[in-house]
């Protein structure tokens, strides 16, 4: 048994052990892979480090379902993508805007040490 197929059978096996429907364990693994991100690299989920990281698994994984069928299924592979990816772009977003929202409304700070004070 090859690489791909052993891994379309694991992935089955999840869906079954489960109950979840391909749908619904695509937004949890995107979910899943995002917050290891962030755990791993450090980055804020504010940054693209960690998006950028779910985008690159969820193409391993479409790699492996392409090697493994033997072809593309263009219409399961959209919805995969939209599926895995939209919550993790959603939060991306919302914590940039937040990020910028929260950066405008502080006031200036006074200078931290002596030679950063103006002459």
């Amino acid at each position: 048994m090859n690489l791909a197929q052993r891994y379309h059978d694991i992935i089955l096996a999840i869906g079954d052990g489960t109950g979840a429907s391909d749908s619904l364990l695509h937004v949890h693994a995107g979910m899943a892979v995002l917050l290891l991100a962030r755990l791993i690299t450090g980055k804020s989920l504010a940054t693209p480090i960690p998006f950028l990281i779910v985008c690159v698994a969820e193409l391993f994984n479409e790699i492996m379902d392409r090697l493994s069928f033997g072809s593309w299924r263009v219409m399961d592979t959209s919805l995969d993508v939209l599926n895995t990816l939209f919550w993790p772009f959603v939060l991306m977003i919302g914590l940039r805007i937040r990020r910028l929202r929260d950066h405008r409304s502080e006031p200036p700070r006074a200078p931290d040490r002596a030679e950063d004070m103006p002459a």
